[in-house]
């Protein structure tokens, strides 16, 4: 295969674009977003883990468009597109149809089609399927159709697309075979599992062990805390024993794409099955009331100077969802944000990588910080960790502080400091 499409350029599809532009494949970019793909005519990137060299680089290979057509060129195309939950907190799989519907107009005898969205088990049999037979072709003879679950971790320089195994199941074993295939052309190890359901299922079992950890992880913060014992020296304790022990960490909730999305879409497919997630439905329910616990912390914080949280001025420091990333999509501190200013306070925020913020129809820009700033402030709130941000200064010029990530272990502080 020497053509290949990728539809949705946003944090997985496009730096799997770019790997294909680099190691020599014609590769179009499908997005319906037609600023990014401005942006990137122009050999912009607006993704923190992609570079402007890379895009620049990738030029000759790689074509940006908003145009569907191209579909008829490609011999492979990956769709990419989000899967984010409703408000009822069920799969919302409409941007997976709709791709589907627009690789339906424009399929073609021998293409390989492969959906890296997160979604339920079954999506890929069960919907795509009978949207790509339509056309009259017959998946595992004329076309071919696979899952690959998406393991983008953004900011993660260690492990990239490279050097982080693929694992990947078609509806039939040709389809497999050729997805397999496709994928070594840009990864160093390629995982064939016995059908696309399995792989849909492989991707939901990582992220709902990442949430049922963090989730005890909250629920032992709690328990500490009321006991009078550092959760933080417990964890790293514990994390010295070499077997048996995997450390995870406190924070103010769970955000990104994918954590607090993806246990939920197994949950949901379990109930059509006469069958109840406990584990899950209880970890979400731990990590949902984070935010309302650090609001709470904040609240006896400023109480023990002998302040209400009304009417303070409090500084949040960090609105994305993880330390050195610009994404706030599904982030805890847009949930402390608004609980916040519900019990009255006045917010600010400071991030160096999310210069303005959306937050209920209001629109924030991050606080340049200084002195004057800190002193103009009642307490300042540490949500994000990211390596940019100069702890002993912070400290040393905050008069309380409330650290939901351990940044200021060991820092000598102006005044108080309060840890999960």
């Amino acid at each position: 295969m020497d053509e290949v499409a990728v539809m949705g350029l946003g944090y997985v599809g496009l730096p799997l674009a770019l790997a294909f532009a680099e190691q020599g494949l014609k590769t179009y970019g499908i997005d319906v977003d037609a600023r990014r793909v401005e942006l990137l005519r122009a050999g912009t990137s607006y993704i923190g883990d992609v570079t402007d060299e890379q895009v620049r680089r990738a030029r000759t290979r790689f074509t940006p468009t908003t145009e569907a057509a191209v579909l008829e060129r490609a011999e492979a195309v990956i769709i990419c597109v989000p899967t984010p939950l409703r408000k009822t907190r069920d799969p919302d799989i409409s941007y997976i149809i709709a791709a589907a519907e627009e690789v339906a107009r424009y399929i073609h005898r021998g293409m390989l089609v492969i959906l890296e969205s997160t979604t339920y088990p079954g999506t890929t049999e069960e919907v795509l399927k009978p949207i790509l037979e339509g056309s009259g072709l017959q998946v595992g003879r004329d076309v071919f159709l696979a899952f690959s679950p998406e393991r983008i971790d953004p900011g993660n320089k260690r492990y990239t697309i490279r050097n982080t195994p693929k694992v990947v199941g078609g509806v039939t074993p040709a389809c497999t075979e050729r997805a397999v295939k496709l994928y070594r052309r840009i990864i160093d190890r390629v995982i064939p599992v016995s059908s696309a359901k399995t792989a849909e299922l492989v991707k939901l079992l990582e992220n709902t062990f990442r949430v049922i950890n963090i989730g005890l992880v909250n629920e032992m913060t709690m328990l500490c805390r009321r006991m009078g014992v550092d959760v933080w020296e417990v964890v790293e304790a514990a994390a010295t024993k070499p077997f048996g022990f995997m450390p995870f960490y406190p924070g103010p909730g769970i955000g990104g794409h994918c954590i607090p999305v993806d246990p939920l879409y197994l949950s949901w497919k379990a109930k059509l099955f006469n069958f109840t997630t406990r584990f899950i439905e209880l970890a979400d329910e731990i990590n949902r009331r984070m935010p309302e616990y650090v609001v709470s912390l904040i609240a006896d914080a400023l109480n023990d100077q002998g302040k209400p949280i009304r009417g303070s001025h409090i500084l949040l420091l960090g609105v994305a969802y993880k330390k050195d990333v610009a994404d706030t999509r599904e982030s805890p501190a847009l949930e402390v944000l608004e609980l916040l200013l519900q019990r009255g306070a006045h917010v600010l925020y400071n991030d160096p990588f999310v210069p303005e913020l959306m937050s209920n129809g209001r629109r924030w820009r991050s606080s340049e910080l200084s002195e004057q700033v800190f002193d103009a402030v009642d307490c300042s709130v540490i949500l994000t960790d990211h390596s940019l941000y100069d702890w002993p200064w912070i400290v040393s010029c905050s008069k309380l502080v409330v650290d939901t990530r351990n940044a200021t272990r060991g820092l000598t502080a102006r005044g108080k400091i309060y840890r999960l």
